[in-house]
């Protein structure tokens, strides 16, 4: 795909006959040394995990400029512009003893990155990004992502799925891709790339226009796209995170999407612009799920931290927690009228309470396991669960309705099609399974892995 940069960079090639590869290596060595291109990725992947938010190493960080340039425990300046020598991030770069040398217990730093950053301090130290708060990952330029398997030699976890508006087709996250398939039979449609390592969630614009997906690679970067879902142009990367984006959501007008990340934050974006308009830091946790209220005027969230909560989707305020989980929370999702919320994660059964004033309303037990993914249609909860169950419970008796029985493997991901009355379910083991929703039989059942083997068989001939 060609990017707007990689457009101009052809347009510049046909103005402009190419410089020889000696004439480019003047240049380069001409050029000021950018940090958010040269510096920050070096820090990124040889120093932040033992100089970031979660570990800091002799008190010191440098997940963010801002950081970086403040000392640690040593009261040593890090960087000192214009004098690499002075300065102690040189100095530890470059130390013989290995208890002194960073970074620790790795191959030291390569003759060639030191000096980039010895070239940087020289001239200056000087900072090239937006805001000198923003954690490093956010500036690095964005490079394609690898393309995906041509054939998967082992399915992969379907951790997001998502139908389109009409119920046609069925997005499901892969490994670099997001794959399309028909819901009706179980064929392969076609396959979106230049996507995040693992999708965490995925979901079509109201009018299907678009493709939100959220993922990353854990503990390193985090990523949220929209997509065009017709030919798979990327459009916009709307947020490059510290961490892995684990829980998207569109508001019910589609003008914004909320995000829960592990980063412990709720994002909030402007889909036409891709501004980030809100972030949102109540939560000590990972975020793993974010829901709206039909009306668009609430949000609410379930973290690892054991709480649910809600906000203003305006401001971001927050107006009500629920502290009544006794293990972290995994899903959450309003019910039709908006009055009530329902959550539920490690302990086992479904919380119903207030929206309001986040009072208790009853409990759904008799779940074996955690309970990862919650989706509120009509007067229903379905719900999916590591006991490799789905099931459905009447909300206002809190009864069992029915229950969807027939995968191998933890269930993590569920969606509903209310055209064709239709569930999608995604398990740990690369299956995905459809059902019908006035019967609870099974229809359908494929490997979400192309090429890993043939599976577009009806469950009823297979069983």
């Amino acid at each position: 795909m060609m990017t707007l940069k990689s457009a101009i960079g052809w347009v510049t090639l046909l103005a402009v006959a190419p410089a020889s590869s000696k004439e480019k290596k003047a240049e380069d060595a001409f050029a000021p040394v950018s940090f958010s291109k040269e510096i920050a990725p070096i820090l990124v992947k040889k120093c932040v995990a033992c100089h970031g938010p979660e570990k800091s190493k002799g008190h010191f960080r440098l997940d963010s400029f801002d950081w970086l340039m403040r000392a640690g425990e040593s009261k040593s300046a890090p960087v000192l512009p214009g004098q690499p020598e002075q300065s102690e991030l040189v100095r530890r770069l470059t130390a013989k003893d290995e208890d002194d040398r960073m970074p620790q217990k790795d191959d030291p730093l390569p003759a060639g990155p030191i000096a980039l950053i010895e070239r940087w301090i020289k001239e200056g130290a000087k900072f090239d990004g937006a805001d000198t708060k923003a954690p490093l990952i956010t500036l690095i330029p964005r490079a394609p992502h690898p393309d995906p398997p041509a054939v998967y030699r082992h399915p992969v976890a379907v951790t997001a799925l998502a139908f389109n508006p009409d119920g046609t087709e069925l997005a499901v996250g892969g490994y670099h891709e997001i794959t399309i398939w028909n819901p009706s039979d179980g064929k392969l449609l076609r396959r979106i790339r230049n996507v995040a390592q693992r999708t965490q969630s995925v979901e079509y614009g109201p009018d299907g226009a678009l493709l939100a997906a959220g993922g990353g690679s854990p503990g390193q970067l985090g990523e949220v796209a929209l997509f065009n879902p017709t030919n798979g142009a990327l459009l916009r990367v709307l947020g490059t995170l510290p961490d892995m984006a684990l829980t998207l959501s569109f508001s019910p007008d589609g003008s914004r999407l909320a995000v829960g990340s592990a980063d412990n934050s709720i994002r909030i974006y402007e889909v036409a612009t891709g501004k980030e308009q809100l972030v949102i830091q109540q939560h000590a946790d990972w975020v793993m799920s974010v829901a709206w209220s039909r009306d668009g005027a609430h949000l609410a969230s379930a973290s690892r931290d054991r709480t649910a909560r809600i906000y203003a989707a305006t401001n971001g305020d927050l107006e009500t927690s629920y502290t009544a989980h006794q293990g972290p929370v995994l899903a959450v999702a309003f019910s039709e009228d908006g009055q009530r919320v329902c959550s539920a994660g490690r302990d086992k059964k479904i919380h119903l309470w207030d929206a309001k004033e986040g009072k208790a309303a009853g409990e759904i037990g008799s779940f074996e396991d955690d309970i990862f993914k919650l989706v509120v249609y009509e007067k229903s909860i379905f719900s999916c669960s590591a006991d490799k169950k789905i099931r459905q419970h009447a909300m206002d008796k809190k009864e069992l309705v029915r229950t969807f029985s027939g995968h191998n493997d933890w269930v993590y991901s569920l969606a509903i099609d209310g055209k064709s009355k239709r569930l999608a379910s995604g398990s740990y083991d690369g299956e995905v399974r459809l059902w019908n929703l006035d019967d609870g039989k099974a229809v359908i059942a494929f490997i979400a892995a192309p090429g890993y083997r043939a599976m577009e068989k009806s469950v009823s001939s297979r069983e």
